[in-house]
């Protein structure tokens, strides 16, 4: 894959990663040996990687009212709340006290919507909204593009069939993605 721009100090490939060989492996996998997929998986580490890239993938730097660096998990945040009263994985996050960064809230958040089989739908209510995209991403994104964003979003929903365990009470989330050797 080449590379393109560089983004934030540091380069960045000219296409984010698409998960569609991963999400096809894992649900092969589920579906050859019958058993969830779990924290020891080395294709759920992939896939919660390139989530994350496409998720911070042109996203545009805001701050808060303190000054913290906001990211996905605020994108997430301000989706959800568009479309619903309130989301059970948004109230799960935000109970984990342990949590204190953007980034590890919105790894906490992927966690639970693996496990509870509402990645795609969640992500799909975040991205109804083209002017909200156009808030929090830049031109590059793939979810500014109406065919590539019902392509990941496709992708994604064949993630329903799979069952996930994962531990989802995790205080490391905030520093890096569970390892798949863990």
């Amino acid at each position: 894959m080449g590379q393109g721009a560089c983004c934030q100090g540091r380069a960045v490939p000219a296409q984010p990663y698409h998960p569609s060989e991963t999400v096809g492996e894992l649900n092969r996998g589920y579906r050859e040996q019958n058993l969830p997929v779990t924290d020891g998986s080395r294709e759920l580490h992939s896939l919660c990687a390139q989530l994350e890239f496409l998720l911070q993938f042109d996203l545009k730097e805001r701050r808060s009212f303190f000054g913290q660096r906001k990211d996905y998990w605020d994108f997430l945040c301000q989706g959800l709340a568009q479309r619903r009263q309130e989301h059970e994985g948004i109230r799960f996050v935000t109970s984990l006290d342990k949590l204190k960064t953007p980034v590890g809230r919105g790894r906490a958040f992927l966690r639970y919507c693996l496990v509870h089989r509402q990645l795609a739908e969640s992500l799909q209510l975040c991205l109804l909204d083209p002017e909200t995209l156009c808030e929090w991403y830049y031109a590059r994104s793939p979810f500014l593009s109406p065919r590539r964003r019902a392509e990941i979003l496709g992708i994604l929903y064949e993630l329903d069939g799979v069952t996930f365990h994962l531990a989802l009470h995790r205080a490391d989330l905030d520093t890096a993605w569970p390892m798949f050797s863990e």
